[in-house]
């Protein structure tokens, strides 16, 4: 009977963590340049077996738990503003910002503004930095090529900078829309992407896949709650039987 017990709340237990991850995802949905998350889940059985270096399998009941979370950079859709503050990126490469925390970090998220000192930056995380340093723009009107290059009255104010991320690599995120401590790196000299002022990238969660998702976990968290339900129910009854038989 024990054994239900487990099954149950491991089952309760792991579906929970999808529900979290897909409810995450949901809320994000209209959040410049996030990228959906999904979990990666393991057997404790194969964990041992791989520490043991086992064959064999011990024991029949499977443990499973969420091992890592994997974080999915497909390209979200464009929604076209024609405010030259909106800055979308088409290709595999991200916006630099000098974050408030001292830290250098990675985004999506093109919804800039000039702040107090007349510096590009996203608000509430930091300035956006240009191959030079943080940009200074001073007034709204600049204008960005698809390489990059910020021109104001004709001249060369800089060029953002930008890194390349393999759409396969190990990410960690800050936030909701920005990355830190990524396997990032040099934009490689053939690697096509175009800078579109005017535009914003939109998450890429698909919201019906996200919604059918939350439907089915939802079942499942329920199933294991009424299978740990009746497993309780039924140990009351044992427990009974017994005090009376004795």
């Amino acid at each position: 009977m024990n054994r239900g017990f487990y099954y149950a709340c491991n089952g309760m237990i792991l579906n929970q963590r999808y529900l979290d991850c897909i409810g995450n995802n949901l809320t994000n949905m209209s959040t410049y340049g996030y990228k959906r998350d999904t979990l990666i889940t393991n057997r404790f059985d194969e964990q041992m077996i791989l520490v043991k270096h086992r064959e064999e399998l011990s024991g029949t009941f499977a443990h499973r738990y969420v091992d890592d979370s994997y974080t999915d950079l497909e390209q979200g859709s464009l929604e076209y503003t024609e405010s030259p503050f909106d800055v979308a990126i088409h290709g595999d490469v991200y916006f630099n910002v000098a974050g408030y925390n001292g830290e250098t970090m990675l985004t999506r998220n093109g919804a800039w503004e000039l702040d107090g000192e007349g510096y590009l930056c996203l608000s509430n995380s930091g300035r956006i930095l240009g191959e030079n340093g943080e940009i200074y723009l001073g007034n709204k009107d600049f204008v960005i090529d698809v390489d990059g290059r910020i021109y104001q009255d004709g001249q060369l104010v800089d060029r953002l900078q930008l890194s390349y991320i393999n759409p396969d690599a190990t990410t960690e995120k800050f936030g909701a829309n920005m990355f830190t401590a990524v396997e990032a790196g040099d934009v490689p000299d053939d690697l096509p992407f175009d800078i579109i002022q005017g535009a914003l990238e939109r998450s890429n969660v698909d919201v019906n896949y996200e919604l059918t998702m939350l439907m089915n976990t939802q079942r499942l968290f329920e199933a294991n709650s009424t299978i740990f339900q009746l497993c309780d129910s039924m140990n009351q009854r044992a427990a009974s039987l017994c005090k009376i038989n004795n």
